[in-house]
């Protein structure tokens, strides 16, 4: 019998998203777009910084931000659980330097990710750590002869979720979950940790 091992987005599934809370903390609203509203991460990308950098906005800035953030209520106990029992990885779009302040929020788990860079505290550009690296992560566990499960909310996780041996959307919005009737839908953690045991 396979091993079990689960892939988590985070944003939006365990932690709020940090872009949304940044709009709300500078007022800048246009910086509430994510990856719900542009499938491209690149362009995604491209207009945050566009948008940080008219606003003088760095990376000092956005720490003030992250040190305010808590996880979604009962994401630390649905990984814990999860943990006890899986092998858990996280799967995200955002960077180590995002990671670093949210991860001990959950009890700091493994969490692949991207990285700004940062000059001057100016964010002036990113590094992905490898193009559609969540879908490439799950293909690679496969190849370790994992059985994946996956999870996630936006269009950046698709490829993920359609890659893995079973998958399902939670907290997604519900043009996701039109456009993908094959994928189970969740929004109460307690009936997505149920649905991941029989999922194997």
């Amino acid at each position: 019998m396979q091993q079990r091992l689960i892939t988590l987005d985070v944003e939006g599934v365990l932690m709020p998203e940090v872009w949304v809370r940044l709009a709300e903390l500078t007022g800048i609203e246009q910086l509430e777009r994510t990856t719900r509203d542009e499938p491209d991460y690149d362009v995604l990308m491209q207009y945050r910084l566009g948008l940080l950098a008219e606003h003088q906005l760095g990376m000092t800035d956005i720490a003030r931000v992250l040190a305010e953030i808590e996880p979604l209520e009962g994401a630390r106990a649905f990984l814990d659980d999860l943990r006890s029992r899986y092998q858990v990885v996280l799967l995200s779009d955002t960077f180590e330097q995002f990671a670093t302040a949210m991860m001990p929020h959950l009890g700091l788990p493994t969490i692949f990710c991207h990285r700004l860079d940062i000059r001057d505290d100016a964010i002036v550009g990113y590094t992905l750590r490898c193009p559609d690296h969540k879908r490439r992560s799950v293909e690679s566990f496969q190849a370790l002869n994992f059985h994946v499960t996956a999870g996630g909310d936006s269009f950046n996780d698709l490829s993920m979720l359609h890659a893995a041996e079973s998958a399902a959307l939670f907290h997604a919005p519900q043009s996701i979950i039109d456009d993908n009737p094959t994928l189970p839908a969740f929004d109460e953690y307690g009936d997505f940790a149920a649905w991941i045991d029989q999922a194997g």
